[in-house]
């Protein structure tokens, strides 16, 4: 009796742990991200990312850095969703986002990919700038995790259009987004 006890309790404990570890689906994380935004009456950002990209985590470290996550908070319900995983890492993604993805047509945009929506889910904006920094209707326009100048400022103007930002509040972003920006290598003799 004691072993068929003990071989229950380690099956309980490792359906636990597996349930623990299985990432959220697509659909719980939007329905949460969506039933906030209209409660709170805010836009959600919606950010496609995976754990290999430095730029994704580029792109939460700015969102969350001290000086500008109030203001986030203030305006928007971000949420994440894994996708394009490698290898063993494939376990990482949340069920759901890669179709998602698909639906906006940014499979092959490059991470990170993110849009602004409304609480029912119309696209506000999406992280597609073309060349003259406005908004663009293909994907393989993404400015990824906004660094340059040009980039920051095409960030600035979607965030201006889709929350209540105070101009001091989008200089601080534009500030903390602009540290993202690539350091170019330097040429010359000593």
């Amino acid at each position: 009796m004691k072993r068929y006890l003990t071989l229950v309790l380690a099956i309980a404990i490792s359906y636990a742990a597996m349930a623990q570890s299985s990432p959220e689906s697509t659909d719980n994380i939007m329905k949460a991200a969506y039933a906030k935004a209209g409660a709170e009456n805010k836009s959600v950002i919606l950010i496609f990312h995976a754990s290999w990209c430095g730029w994704c985590r580029k792109m939460e470290a700015s969102i969350n850095d001290s000086t500008c996550n109030k203001f986030f908070d203030k305006n928007y319900v971000v949420a994440y969703l894994d996708v394009q995983e490698n290898g063993d890492k494939k376990a990482l993604e949340n069920p759901g986002a890669e179709e998602l993805m698909k639906k906006y047509k940014a499979e092959s945009a490059g991470l990170p990919f993110w849009l602004i929506l409304d609480p029912k889910g119309n696209t506000l904006a999406t992280s597609a700038m073309n060349a003259n920094g406005a908004s663009s209707n293909s994907a393989a326009d993404n400015v990824g995790c906004p660094a340059t100048e040009k980039e920051v400022d095409y960030l600035v103007k979607v965030l201006k259009s889709t929350s209540t930002l105070t101009d001091s509040e989008l200089a601080i972003i534009k500030t903390r987004f602009r540290k993202n920006e690539p350091v170019k290598p330097t040429t010359g003799t000593n």
